[in-house]
């Protein structure tokens, strides 16, 4: 009986002395808040800045392969990861081969959180599945509507905007007093200019060519597919329509009349104006550097001249950061997009890279409006249209600029335009 009390108060002991050595729950709240290590409820994960989830180590970009557009962005990305901690893991690739790598390397894991894409491939980007639609939220009155626009998808918003690009007007001073205000002034500046046998021309343009010649058929009221919020109907095609018809006879006009040579393409155009054979051609600000290292302060720029009182709706393209459904950090990816197209850095890379940024605040900054050369194509961003991002333009492009072919040589502008569009629906259907 002895035996057996004793054994039991040493057990009582050791379980005293135990008690005596563990933590109480106090102590442990304690280290865990030493140790940053947050409590959570119903394992739930822990959160930080506003709710955004724990910061990645690093975040991966596929930026587009072009040195200029490189070293701008580089400069931003440090300022990221100097703000955020987050290290940014940068591929150069070219954005036109960017969606058949994520199409292999996305699911491997291996692809990027976000990417860079021109606007008017978001339709196909989205039918095949590799990106998410993003949640811009204050950010989303930054940019200009047009580039919203432009990156609007079935209602939904799939690219945060870097750069809007368009053409205008570039005018030799020497030649013109100034630029083309109106269609007539155009028109007249043709007339009186050109000389076919000295080979010198008032009006040049790739009027054959639908990018360019959108102008004279959307501001007269044609369109490709209507757009009903940010949705498009891609069986109503506006290209033969009462305004389409007129845009078709101005520009059959331009040929008939020989202000505009059949053959003309983009070399002949840019030799003539850097010769000073050419008063006044339509082009993009990508010939700003060749067309002032020929002319010098000779050369002029002006959005495109009015239509029937109307400023006319050129063709937009739009350059933005694209969320890609394979990452797993996607509110922090979203976050980084906006941090790079926000005003300063909008700004710096349009400094740096030399293009025009999507930024609102940016675009009608100083450094911009004060650029004689970049003023004017920022000015007629403003009433562009974006081209069409719905995967069915693939099937637009080849019956239209055929059409143009064969109206600049004189067949009848209905007969062409119809049998245009109805070849266009049959490829859709085709495609389907």
């Amino acid at each position: 009986m002895k035996k057996a009390l004793s054994l039991f108060m040493v057990f009582m002991l050791i379980l005293g002395v135990l008690a005596a050595c563990g933590p109480t729950r106090e102590d442990a709240q304690k280290e865990n808040t030493e140790n940053n290590q947050p409590e959570t409820n119903d394992g739930e994960e822990a959160t930080e800045n506003n709710g955004m989830p724990e910061k990645p180590v690093s975040l991966k970009i596929w930026v587009n392969d072009e040195e200029k557009q490189k070293e701008a962005l580089q400069t931003i990305f440090d300022k990221y990861t100097a703000e955020t901690g987050i290290e940014i893991e940068v591929t150069p690739i070219s954005m036109l081969d960017q969606v058949e790598a994520l199409a292999l390397d996305g699911p491997a894991g291996n692809g990027p959180d976000i990417f860079f894409q021109p606007h008017d491939r978001i339709g196909s980007i989205v039918a095949a599945g590799h990106a998410d639609p993003i949640d811009l939220g204050d950010a989303l009155d930054t940019y200009t509507q047009s580039a919203i626009d432009a990156v609007t998808y079935d209602g939904q918003i799939y690219g945060a905007p870097l750069v809007v690009e368009t053409y205008g007007i570039f005018y030799n001073k020497d030649l013109v007093e100034k630029a083309p205000e109106t269609l007539e002034e155009l028109n007249a500046i043709a007339a009186e200019h050109t000389d076919a046998n000295a080979g010198t021309y008032g009006f040049l343009a790739e009027a054959a060519n639908f990018y360019f010649s959108y102008p004279f058929f959307a501001t007269y009221g044609g369109y490709v597919f209507n757009k009903t919020d940010g949705a498009y109907d891609v069986e109503d095609i506006g290209l033969n329509n009462e305004g389409a018809l007129k845009g078709g006879e101005l520009i059959q006009s331009w040929f008939q009349n020989g202000y505009i040579p059949v053959e003309v393409n983009p070399d002949i155009i840019s030799g003539l104006f850097t010769e000073g054979k050419a008063s006044v051609v339509l082009s993009g600000p990508w010939n700003i550097p060749v067309f002032q290292e020929a002319l010098g302060d000779k050369l002029g720029t002006a959005p495109l001249p009015k239509i029937e009182g109307q400023n006319a709706k050129s063709f937009m393209g739009v350059k933005s950061w694209m969320l890609s459904t394979y990452s797993e950090n996607k509110e922090w990816a979203t976050d980084f997009m906006k941090f790079i197209t926000n005003e300063e850095n909008s700004l710096h890379y349009y400094e740096v890279a030399g293009e025009m940024p999507a930024n609102e605040a940016a675009l009608n900054s100083d450094a911009v409006t004060s650029n004689e050369m970049v003023a004017a194509f920022a000015e007629q961003s403003q009433y562009g249209e974006p081209m069409p991002s719905a995967p069915e333009m693939a099937q637009v492009w080849e019956p239209i600029n055929n059409a143009l072919s064969f109206i600049a040589k004189g067949e009848p502008v209905e007969d062409v335009l119809n049998e245009a569009v109805q070849l266009i629906k049959d490829n859709i259907d085709a495609a389907k």
